[in-house]
């Protein structure tokens, strides 16, 4: 689940993260069972609590309190960041400050490679009651060159496109769902010409915000900033990205397209209750957050399509940090909440689609509907969509950064309106060169 601030945060988050070079925690635990109360009963022995640190919608509300009761000598608090970006400052903080985090902290798939260089301040969460839980690839993302595994994964977000489906009634566009994804069938080009059909029969704007929809255009890159051994691409010569910028505020402003809101702010969330826009780029996780900030408006509903075919937008995982004073129950509530069992009940809560190979697999998942969205069969979207996923993009550490810079840009163009695209771009390549990456 990704979010995005000002640059100077992000900068100011790498150079707390530095800090962390001089120093590490204390040792993890080996607690191997994943169900409650861990192997011997030893989490219920004595009465404790365990903090869990989400952001956004994990869906983890009814099974923090399904733990609890079985586990009766643990009480979990659950503190939730309103944003990704939140809940990176609070870590690089804090790690920094060398106390402070909770017993478990989620990370987020584009900020999981800064941690990365600095495992001893995570318990090794590598185990053999977990091996083959997760498809493979989400397991490399979160293990070192030499096998600590830091995270344990939580959702992926293979993507669809959300749509008011009476907002296209009134522009005369086709409403069912499966003549909406053939419609938008095709590449980007494709979904910003249907939005330009739309308005001219409608004063909605076609798409929330051009930030957003340039970052489910860059996860179809392989490698948007970095080359595969993490060595930073000039900004300044990045043909691939400074294309996929050009395509989307040229359809955000010089088309008009946008609804010209930055995601995540107070306007964006207040958009949803005065039809604020028509589509929007919609990750499993997403969906819950449609759903409870579009309360009582109805005609929303979720096609089987995607620009360009495929893309992952975000993705989570849980850590245990060192700093914590109960390392094994934690390791066994990580265990316990990223289970198949569990994380299916965490998508019919919040739509965040498993990354486990049993939960995949699972009737319960591909056969779920989503009131909210017109009984769209989300189970067997999202896994269609899933299926349609040919890229995994590079992330390497210099990756949030270096996105920042071309997020703000498009920002300073979409939403403030204080650029033209040329100066904005040229700002966003000083900023690059002011990260020092060479």
């Amino acid at each position: 689940m990704v979010q995005t601030k000002r640059f100077t945060q992000a900068a100011a988050g790498m150079a707390a993260l530095a800090l962390l070079a001089t120093g590490c925690g204390g040792a993890g635990g080996d607690e191997s069972d994943a169900g409650p109360g861990g192997a011997d009963g030893s989490a219920a022995a004595e009465e404790i609590t365990l903090t869990v640190a989400t952001f956004n919608e994990f869906g983890y509300e009814e099974l923090i309190e399904e733990y609890m009761d079985a586990n009766p000598g643990i009480v979990v608090e659950h503190k939730k960041a309103a944003t990704s970006n939140e809940a990176r400052d609070n870590m690089n903080t804090r790690l920094a400050a060398g106390s402070g985090l909770a017993d478990i902290e989620a990370i987020e798939v584009d900020w999981l490679p800064e941690l990365m260089q600095y495992p001893d301040q995570f318990v090794d969460l590598a185990d053999p009651a977990v091996e083959g839980r997760w498809l493979d690839w989400k397991v490399e993302q979160a293990t070192t060159p030499d096998g600590k595994l830091i995270g344990y994964g939580t959702d992926v977000g293979p993507v669809a496109v959300a749509y008011r489906s009476d907002l296209f009634a009134e522009a005369g566009l086709p409403t069912d769902r499966e003549e909406v994804a053939a419609l938008l069938e095709g590449d980007w080009d494709t979904y910003f010409e249907v939005g330009r059909q739309f308005a001219e029969s409608s004063d909605v704007p076609w798409f929330d915000s051009g930030q957003a929809t340039y970052q489910g255009m860059v996860n179809q890159l392989p490698n948007a900033y970095e080359e595969s051994d993490g060595t930073p691409v000039a900004l300044a010569e990045n043909a691939a990205v400074k294309d996929l910028y050009e395509a989307v505020v040229t359809a955000s402003v010089e088309d008009d397209l946008s609804a010209h809101l930055e995601q995540w702010s107070e306007d964006w969330v207040n958009a949803f209750q005065n039809d604020g826009f028509a589509t929007m780029l919609a990750p499993g996780w997403m969906l819950g957050v449609i759903e409870g900030n579009a309360a009582g408006v109805e005609g929303w509903d979720v096609a089987d399509v995607y620009p360009g075919g495929g893309g992952n937008w975000g993705g989570s995982f849980l850590t245990v940090p060192t700093q914590g004073e109960h390392p094994e129950e934690a390791k066994a509530l990580a265990q316990w909440l990223t289970a198949p069992e569990q994380q299916i009940k965490a998508f019919v809560s919040k739509g965040t689609f498993p990354s486990q190979v049993k939960a995949l697999a699972s009737e319960e998942l591909l056969g779920q509907t989503n009131t909210f969205f017109n009984d769209a069969p989300t189970g067997e979207i999202l896994a269609n969509r899933a299926d349609a996923v040919d890229v995994t993009p590079f992330k390497g550490a210099n990756y949030f950064a270096i996105h920042q810079t071309v997020s703000d840009a498009i920002v300073r163009v979409d939403v403030n309106a204080s650029d033209d695209a040329a100066s904005s771009w040229e700002k966003a390549v000083t900023a690059f060169s002011e990260l020092g990456l060479g």
